[in-house]
């Protein structure tokens, strides 16, 4: 089994947490990447063992305009630093995985810069996608290019082009060789050329063994991007949102028809990035309308099938929203010395540590089958099995404690993983209470396993328990989910190429496709109407079988 299969990752937004400013000016480096080597050691105590951190080379702004893939931002320090802070993580124990910003770069670049100098006689004219000297851009250049995402600031590297290709695959040599990274993170991979990709994993395959590449892909058929010739894995952006938004609608079905909907996408062995939160969304605390529904919500993140991570500050449920267009929200500076002790006297900090240490210490829970038990809107009952030992896991969003009755248990005692509870098993039965907004880890015959990690609940402002009522009439069985109801949904696709096609016309054959595979439900309309990226609509509409 490889290092990434029993992660549980860390996520550091590095600009923001350290404070650095939001341009950059080309000075003096400014060793801030150094005040996070404290943050070492917080990452342990909570459980994780890897830690994905990025964008960190030279920018112009927010990271993902590189201007240099071999200098570390001069905001954050030299080349040294970067190297001695995935030494120490490596000395306790932690991975360290880099965010790869190769869709694109920055104007500043050395390649864009000969461009603008040279113009068509530049050896680089060919290192972006359309360049055009007949055209212009916002910049007034005298010539237009391919960006991402509608930003000039953004210049699209032409991924076909071979020399590009060996540019950034040495690049990956040269952080292998000069960091002693575990892996990397491709930014913006939906949008990437597959050969393009392909050339990058034979070359991860070569540098070290075990050397994790992981993608962000936001829409289509995830195996599309994560197999044996492409990517190891993937973000799950569905899972993402499927956790957030079944809690604040109480509707359990959302979970449990994402992961079934993900496993027949990708199959049982293929391990997927989940999370509730990162530096390009809203903090889950935010998200969340019921805040004591943060438990729940991250016994599902560490129990379901998926690579766990955290989002560095979520762990003492801070807060953080998306306004006037700005994300700076989601990426504050953070000081260790003002949250040392959150460990002791944040209960959302104590939950994400006993879950990090129960997950590591659960084999079932990173490599076991997944298989429902019970669900229902508010309450949800699946097992992880592993080696014939079956760990069940019990969630409740509603403000009203249930019991729920299993039958055909083959353990003779259960122990709550989070509370300590011992459960008997009478005649292959047990009966389970799961507490109002809350949830439990059961183990099986745990005298012989690792110990239980008992937090206790308490009332605070942080996760407020809410008042507790006896459950009088408990339903067991599986119900079928309420019928969707099925969106007004018209198409007209066109016979054009994809990569003609208008944005408006990609999203009507997407929305065909969905149409063939069953119904299109109101979510999968608006995500399908919210994606305005031509290249990621390509790739989307080309990942359905």
């Amino acid at each position: 089994m490889a290092w990434y299969d029993e992660a549980v990752f860390y996520h550091i937004y590095p600009l923001g947490m350290t404070g650095a400013p939001k341009q950059n000016p080309y000075g003096e480096p400014v060793h801030r990447l150094n005040t996070l080597l404290p943050w070492i050691s917080h990452i342990g105590e909570i459980g994780c063992n890897a830690v994905y951190i990025g964008p960190l080379f030279e920018s112009v702004g927010h990271g993902y305009e590189t201007t240099d893939y071999k200098r570390l931002d001069s905001r954050l320090g030299t080349n040294g630093d970067l190297a001695n802070f995935v030494a120490v993580c490596h000395e306790n124990g932690i991975r360290v995985i880099l965010d790869g910003v190769f869709n694109h770069t920055g104007r500043d670049f050395f390649a864009f810069k000969d461009i603008k100098k040279n113009r068509e006689s530049s050896p680089y004219k060919d290192w972006y996608c359309n360049v055009n000297f007949c055209g212009n851009n916002s910049y007034n250049d005298g010539f237009s290019y391919e960006n991402w995402g509608g930003h000039d600031l953004l210049v699209k590297l032409n991924q076909k082009n071979p020399d590009v290709k060996n540019y950034i695959c040495d690049v990956i040599r040269f952080w292998v060789s000069e960091f002693d990274i575990d892996g990397i993170r491709l930014d913006a991979a939906d949008v990437m050329d597959f050969d393009y990709m392909k050339a990058l994993r034979q070359a991860a395959n070569e540098v070290k063994d075990d050397f994790w590449l992981m993608g962000e892909v936001i829409h289509g058929n995830y195996s599309r991007w994560a197999n044996d010739g492409t990517l190891h894995s993937v973000t799950n952006y569905m899972l993402h949102k499927a956790l957030y938004s079944a809690h604040n609608d109480r509707n359990y079905f959302e979970i449990a028809h994402t992961v079934k909907y993900v496993s027949d996408m990708t199959g049982k062995n293929l391990k997927l990035y989940t999370f509730t939160d990162n530096h390009d969304v809203e903090r889950i605390y935010t998200k969340l309308k019921n805040k004591a529904h943060f438990a729940p919500v991250h016994i599902m993140l560490y129990t379901l099938p998926g690579i766990p991570s955290v989002y560095y500050g979520s762990e003492f449920g801070i807060e953080g929203k998306k306004e006037h267009g700005s994300d700076d929200s989601l990426r504050p500076e953070l000081r260790y010395e003002d949250y040392r002790d959150e460990i002791k006297t944040n209960p959302c900090t104590q939950l994400i540590s006993a879950l990090g240490k129960i997950r590591r210490n659960t084999p079932a829970l990173y490599c076991g089958d997944y298989k429902e038990l019970i669900l229902q809107n508010t309450y949800f009952v699946y097992e992880r099995v592993f080696d014939g030992k079956s760990v069940i896991i019990t969630v409740n969003n509603a403000d009203t404690d249930v019991t729920v009755n299993l039958s055909c248990v083959k353990a003779k005692e259960y122990v709550g993983a989070l509370s300590g509870e011992r459960v008997s098993v009478t005649d292959g039965k047990i009966q389970l209470k799961i507490d109002a907004n809350y949830g439990e880890i059961w183990l099986p015959d745990a005298r012989k396993q690792e110990s239980p990690i008992p937090i206790k609940k308490e009332k605070t402002e942080k996760v407020p328990t809410p008042i507790i009522f006896t459950e009088k009439s408990v339903r067991t069985e599986t119900v079928k989910a309420p019928e969707e109801k099925k969106p007004d949904v018209t198409t007209a696709v066109s016979d054009k190429p994809y990569e003609e096609m208008t944005v408006e016309e990609l999203q009507s054959a997407i929305l065909e496709k969905m149409k063939r595979n069953g119904p299109v439900t109101d979510y999968m309309l608006g995500t399908v109407m919210e994606n305005r990226h031509h290249g990621s609509l390509v790739n989307w509409v080309k990942s359905f079988q």
